[in-house]
């Protein structure tokens, strides 16, 4: 689990209303280094609108949301400049969507793909780029040797993996992650939550995981947070609430998943 006693990313009373209703409504959330936190809820409980608050992509309407630099300096993220947001999400953050051409570029290689962020944080060596490209196809078991094909000549579990590449080869402290595995078929999900698994821990990479599914969140999550209509209903240790849910919904959502 985490590290730090300090938490890395800290939301109090976060709320995001649309036309004052609907969202997610007084949140309170931390986010400790090296930790998986993973969101639970059926469509339309909010957790994918608080997702996107946290991650800076959609204005909220009230609360407080701050995150801490590797420097040890507390940003109040919520009146951040525009300047600063947007070299947080090149450097400390990485944003998994949940559907990969989402957050891919489909007109550029997959080396391009994965060497773009590094471009944008200041590196020009062409050989160097396409090292960490291949580097990084390796490491998300995909064959470097594709390096030139286009993302719409892979699958769609591979155009994940290569999303989460471009998403992690600037080292970021903190990914967010919208339904990850969602649509794909079982045995290419099982492949890719063993990979997000290993990759959370060997780069003690601390992660925000939207899903609705149960058995997700029990194989990654450290903690877990159960959404409902908007508000947090319980949250805790992921085995405790799994294995000891104390709200009806939580329970409900559980027993959904056990075998009759």
């Amino acid at each position: 689990m985490a590290s730090s006693n300090t938490p890395l990313l800290r939301a109090r009373g976060l709320s995001k209303l649309y036309n004052g209703r609907g969202g997610c409504v007084g949140v309170d959330l931390d986010v400790y280094p090296g930790e998986v936190l993973c969101i639970v809820g059926e469509s339309g409980s909010g957790k994918s609108t608080l997702l996107n608050a946290l991650a800076l992509r959609s204005p909220v309407n009230s609360g407080s949301l701050d995150y801490r630099t590797s420097e040890g300096e507390v940003l109040d993220l919520l009146t951040l400049s525009e300047q600063r947001r947007r070299l947080l999400s090149r450097t400390d953050w990485g944003f998994v969507h949940q559907n990969a051409r989402d957050g891919l570029r489909s007109g550029v290689s997959a080396g391009a793909n994965i060497g773009e962020p590094l471009m944008a944080v200041g590196a020009r060596h062409y050989g160097r780029l396409r090292d960490a490209a291949s580097d990084w196809m390796t490491r998300v078991e995909l064959d470097p040797k594709r390096i030139d094909e286009l993302p719409g000549a892979f699958s769609g579990g591979m155009q994940q993996r290569l999303q989460i590449a471009r998403n992690l080869v600037t080292q970021p402290r903190l990914v967010f992650m919208d339904e990850p595995t969602a649509g794909l078929d079982v045995s290419v999900q099982a492949r890719l939550l063993d990979l997000l698994r290993s990759l959370t821990s060997k780069l003690h990479l601390a992660a925000v995981i939207v899903t609705h599914d149960i058995g997700v969140a029990r194989l990654l999550a450290h903690r877990l947070m159960v959404m409902k209509d908007g508000r947090v209903v319980e949250s805790g240790l992921t085995d405790q609430v799994l294995d000891d849910p104390q709200h009806p919904y939580t329970q409900t959502l559980v027993a959904s998943v056990l075998p009759a």
